[in-house]
């Protein structure tokens, strides 16, 4: 079941995200299979706006909030705080999910 997890870095953190990196990356490539997409946020010029957004598939919301707690980001301090939402996937990489029924998922014309 898919989740939403927003994070946003305590202030001023730059140079500790900067440290975490590294193990965080690590993290993320041993959880791949659960990982529907995942990244920073960043500002319109490119710059780190300070925070991420992991769109994951796990088996219910505890598992979503022990996922984010064992992020290198999340256990070194980073976060200040972190939004879990249930998602309900409807588009993923230009595929619908919503159902074969053809109202609910058109082709496009």
């Amino acid at each position: 079941m898919p989740y939403v997890i927003e994070t946003f870095d305590r202030p001023g953190q730059e140079a500790l995200r900067q440290r975490l990196r590294a193990e965080h990356l690590r993290f993320l490539a041993s959880q791949a299979p659960r990982l529907l997409a995942c990244g920073a946020k960043l500002r319109d010029d490119g710059s780190d706006a300070g925070g991420g957004l992991y769109i994951i598939d796990v088996q219910d919301r505890p598992a979503a909030e022990a996922f984010i707690a064992a992020d290198p980001f999340s256990a070194g301090g980073l976060f200040d705080r972190v939004s879990i939402t249930r998602w309900r996937q409807a588009y993923l990489a230009g595929q619908c999910h919503l159902s074969p029924e053809p109202t609910l998922c058109p082709t496009p014309t």
